[in-house]
């Protein structure tokens, strides 16, 4: 499967700046392919709108040819990264592509690609799992309220993903977490959804996922950070003539917990 990563790679090498350069003449670059990469990408930045004030500052105007390098020769097909240097270094080369930052290209990406599954039952999951995700935005939202009745009508109740759900996010409520959504503080984007599994009472749908969230503590004001682009996969099932989830595989799942109990 095509990965956000794979298309912001292929972007770039179709960049007008890019194909007329010598790199648009060398099937493999190498170190010194990355270098000249850089340069180009450097005089961009430099007269890039939405790095004109504070954000130069916050992520920089400029990406290494050692990080080019890597971001172009590493597999990120199945890896999930959150390193808050990376999504910077994907804020930047998302400019250079003509877009705002990472978040205004997987908008685009989005509406580029309209879902491409059949009608009927696949095309009621895929709305599924963008209905899950905003309701699962709003559950954040309610924080410390702990109120897993907005999955009622998306996620079988006795299944293991909302147990999974429920016992993480109480962790999360009875520590008194708030999400903070001022100015747009806390997003999300769904993108790239397609079938793995089509069985008549079993669907398994994969997605890609950027969560970006800050979670502030009610009494100390303390601030948590979730920022991830990832893979997601989807278990459907069919019961009573019903298709809800069933299970869910995110590799992030319990990630804030798991950061708090280290730090405790």
């Amino acid at each position: 499967m095509k990965t956000i990563y794979n298309s912001i790679r292929e972007e770039v090498v179709k960049h007008s700046k890019v194909r007329n350069s010598v790199l648009g003449n060398v099937n493999e670059w190498k170190r010194s392919h990355y270098i000249i990469l850089s340069e180009i990408i450097k005089d961009e930045l430099s007269d890039a709108e939405e790095l004109k004030g504070g954000k130069k500052f916050e992520i920089g105007n400029t990406i290494s040819h050692v990080t080019l390098q890597r971001f172009f020769e590493n597999d990120y097909q199945d890896k999930t990264h959150s390193d808050l240097r990376f999504l910077k270094t994907l804020d930047k080369i998302c400019i250079f592509l003509g877009h705002k930052d990472l978040n205004d290209y997987i908008l685009s990406v989005r509406h580029k690609k309209p879902n491409q599954l059949e009608t009927g039952d696949l095309s009621l999951l895929t709305r599924l799992v963008y209905d899950y995700c905003a309701r699962a935005f709003e559950f954040y939202k309610q924080f410390p309220n702990h109120n897993t009745e907005v999955f009622k009508d998306l996620v079988f109740n006795d299944s293991p993903f909302l147990e999974r759900v429920s016992q993480f996010s109480k962790e999360l409520c009875d520590k008194d977490f708030q999400l903070v959504t001022k100015n747009n503080r806390s997003n999300y984007e769904v993108f790239d959804i397609h079938v793995v599994t089509d069985e008549p009472d079993k669907k398994i749908l994969e997605s890609q996922e950027f969560w970006n969230l800050l979670f502030k503590t009610g009494g100390t004001g303390e601030e948590h950070f979730v920022n991830q682009l990832s893979t997601q996969i989807y278990f459907f099932k069919k019961i009573d003539n019903t298709w809800k989830i069933w299970d869910n595989y995110n590799p992030d799942a319990g990630m804030l917990n798991r950061k708090i109990e280290t730090v405790s």
